[in-house]
């Protein structure tokens, strides 16, 4: 399989790597089917979070054994110093690894975690001091918010940046890449398929492929997806007018303000699956399940209607959606 340098880490990575947050919701044995077979199909890059329950867990009970097939990343909410150096240990421990290729800010989206991280006593000194330590090799920051990730990538601190970008969200090719590029800032792509909501699947990973300096990391937690995730790196070829249109399309019915199923704001504090009630009531209008979709609902043992309108949850949504207006409406519709 082709690789791609991902900046200055030198790492040559398979251009389609592996998304781990999805892992969280496979059995023990399950992740050990999907990981191994990962590997076996010639994967050599994955990413996972302290943030994904026991993702992390999975990856050490069953890649420990394989470790120089792949290199290996993970990130942390932490924002001081005394939580970073905790979190570090805490990652080597679940993956049974005596060192990390890649830990990683995780979700920086706003002005007061960027100075707690980089102010003295901040995440940032705990980092570098645990890759003068070899446990980690380089350090990297993901998120959502374009200018402050502009700005991370500035700062020549970071030899990795993590993103979404996607056909419906398109803005980090504007300023992002070419700045990334330019100082040998390797790109992670997140949400390469909307968090799952893209039908197209080929087209969808094909569009983001089309940049040549990014690497892409869709989540997985089926066998099938991997060969499904693989298949456009096989004979690639860029989107042509047709595609691109079908493409577009698609992009243009989503909109931009959609829920990509991340999980960031849960768990709900009266136990409301957040993100399958916005699956449901998406399938509900945009496919006319008028019938079927209802009947789901009813079955569920807690429904939107229970919203108790705390705002927890938007408080942790990378996309600032209005999560509890968005209640109200699925209440309203799916009854």
């Amino acid at each position: 399989m082709e690789k791609r340098r991902l900046g200055r880490t030198g790492f040559m990575v398979t251009p389609i790597s592996f998304g781990a947050l999805p892992v969280q919701r496979c059995t023990m044995e399950e992740a050990g089917e999907v990981l191994n077979a990962a590997l076996d199909a010639g994967i050599n890059f994955f990413d996972t979070a302290r943030a994904y329950t026991d993702s992390e867990e999975k990856i050490g009970r069953h890649m420990s054994g394989r470790r120089s097939e792949y290199y290996l990343a993970t990130k942390s909410m932490a924002r001081n110093k005394a939580a970073m150096a905790h979190d570090v240990d805490l990652s080597l421990a679940a993956m049974k690894t005596d060192y990390i290729d890649l830990y990683q800010f995780h979700n920086v989206k706003a002005e007061q975690e960027w100075n707690e991280i980089m102010s003295p006593g901040g995440a940032l000194e705990a980092l570098k001091e645990a890759k003068a330590a070899g446990k980690i090799r380089n350090i990297g920051i993901t998120g959502h918010n374009l200018d402050l990730l502009v700005r991370a990538v500035k700062t020549g601190e970071f030899s990795t940046v993590q993103v979404p970008f996607n056909c419906v969200e398109q803005g980090a090719a504007k300023e992002l890449f070419p700045l990334a590029k330019s100082l040998d800032v390797g790109v992670i792509v997140m949400k390469p398929l909307g968090g799952g909501l893209i039908d197209h699947v080929d087209l969808a990973l094909r569009f983001v492929l089309q940049h040549d300096d990014v690497v892409a990391i869709p989540g997985m937690d089926r066998v099938e997806h991997i060969e499904q995730n693989l298949a456009p790196t096989k004979d690639f070829t860029p989107l042509n007018a047709e595609e691109t249109a079908k493409l577009t399309a698609e992009a243009e019915a989503l909109g931009s303000n959609f829920c990509r199923r991340c999980g960031y704001c849960t768990p709900c504090v009266v136990g409301i699956e957040i993100p399958a009630m916005f699956i449901l009531h998406l399938q509900y209008t945009r496919y006319d399940m008028k019938t079927a979709i209802p009947e789901r609902y009813k079955g569920l043992k807690v429904k939107a209607s229970e919203c108790v309108e705390c705002g927890e949850c938007e408080a942790r949504c990378p996309y600032n959606l209005p999560i509890r207006e968005r209640m109200k409406k699925v209440a309203q519709d799916l009854g």
